[in-house]
């Protein structure tokens, strides 16, 4: 049996790697003749939803996490461990964590020295910030605090984690343990409603659209609005996000262009024949394509998700296609199941999977869109927004994708207090 064709590539042992981090999406497009049996949407259900003795996760990342993340974090851990980490993930918690994620937004923007304008109470004042740099405190400070407790927030936590590949996370584990065990002594019950009470009481079983930033404030006010007063909101509960189509829209559509992962891989732990409907040979006599075990095979939401085949106009911003009810986005939005822990995108033969598919798949897919939605729900709702040089290329140069420089972010408060 054939093994599949190589990528043609000039240079032994480095091959295609430094093309393939400079622009994964490039180097996709360029195989996709070659090596199309991990691209597209069948090729993603091939590698994704594969029986894990055959395609290993395990085996694909631990070399790479482990050093980063320290030992029995991520996939250093029995993916069993998952049936625990769900509790934590339950809509009774959902309800609980929209207000605490509302309130260390609001804090950040009026502490954070980023936010000095904003801070001034004065809506002529225009400030900027560094995206990356401000948003992922947010992002750390929220999830922190709705899922390790308030006992951990502060500044230096997430600069921790900012550091996390050079520190290596020692501090935080150092952290959390002391938590836990205070909490222990004390009692779960003198703690807020977050992801460590609930795991304590278990046994081990983006955009240059102005309009579409109007479309979001207009939403708020159209849903929140305290008797007509200008910059007046009642709070945001869970429940409302249901009913918030145009913040809703807006992040799926970010999440298809800007996905966070761009390639999934796994470990071949026995030969593997690919299907004749994802390649095969020119001649019938060669028989299949084979891929031996020891190798790796890798799939691509980027891909699927930036198809022209499959999505019109792929590689424009339009969060209006997913109110299309005949469009492909409709459709993929249709194909919900659940695990346990909420309802999340099918993936399978999909062509929207930011968040993976099969056994490894994201089981925090429900709390990121929580997360995704009340940090932005809250930005949209104090300030305006604009981006002086447009939407940033994306940076492969990470373990996840990033916006190159320049990043800055241009923001006026909408409302006095």
């Amino acid at each position: 049996m054939p093994s599949p064709p190589v990528v043609f590539h000039w240079l032994p042992f480095v091959g295609s790697a430094i093309e393939y981090g400079n622009d994964s999406m490039k180097f996709f497009v360029a195989c996709q003749a070659k090596v199309t049996f991990c691209l597209g949407p069948k090729g993603n259900n091939f590698v994704l939803v594969g029986k894990s003795t055959v395609f290993n996760a395990e085996d694909a990342y631990t070399h790479l996490t482990t050093p980063v993340f320290c030992k029995d974090v991520v996939y250093d851990v029995p993916n069993e461990i998952l049936t625990v980490v769900k509790v934590g993930l339950s809509t009774d918690n959902f309800r609980a964590y929209v207000g605490m994620i509302e309130d260390e937004v609001e804090e950040f923007i009026s502490s954070d020295v980023s936010f000095s304008a904003y801070q001034s109470n004065d809506i002529t004042a225009r400030g900027s910030f560094e995206s990356v740099k401000a948003l992922s405190e947010i992002t750390i400070l929220t999830a922190s605090r709705t899922l390790q407790g308030s006992e951990v927030i502060n500044k230096s936590f997430a600069q921790i984690y900012t550091d996390l590949d050079e520190r290596q996370g020692t501090d935080n584990e150092r952290l959390l343990c002391r938590v836990i065990q205070k909490r222990r002594v004390g009692g779960s019950a003198q703690h807020d409603h977050d992801m460590i009470a609930a795991l304590l009481d278990q046994k081990y079983r983006s955009t240059d659209r102005e309009d579409v930033v109007e479309a979001l404030y207009q939403e708020q006010v159209k849903h929140f609005g305290v008797n007509g007063e200008p910059g007046k909101f009642r709070p945001l509960a869970y429940e409302d996000l249901r009913d918030l189509p145009v913040l809703d829209f807006v992040i799926r559509e970010t999440l298809r262009v800007h996905p966070p992962i761009h390639s999934i891989m796994r470990a071949v732990c026995d030969d593997v024949p690919i299907p004749s409907t994802l390649a095969a040979p020119n001649s019938k006599s060669e028989g299949t394509y084979i891929v031996p075990k020891g190798h790796v095979v890798l799939a691509s939401p980027l891909f699927a998700q930036m198809d022209p085949a499959i999505w019109r106009n792929a590689n424009k911003w339009e969060p209006s296609r997913w109110n299309d009810p005949e469009g492909v986005a409709m459709m993929a939005l249709k194909e919900r199941l659940t695990f346990g822990f909420g309802a999340v995108s099918k993936g399978m033969d999909s062509p929207y999977q930011p968040f993976g598919a099969g056994r490894h798949r994201c089981i925090g897919e429900q709390f990121a869109y929580l997360q995704l939605g009340t940090i932005l729900f809250t930005l949209i709702r104090k300030m305006e927004f604009k981006l002086p040089t447009g939407v940033p290329e994306h940076n492969y140069h990470t373990m996840i994708t990033m916006p190159k420089t320049p990043r800055d972010v241009h923001y006026r408060r909408r409302q006095f207090d």
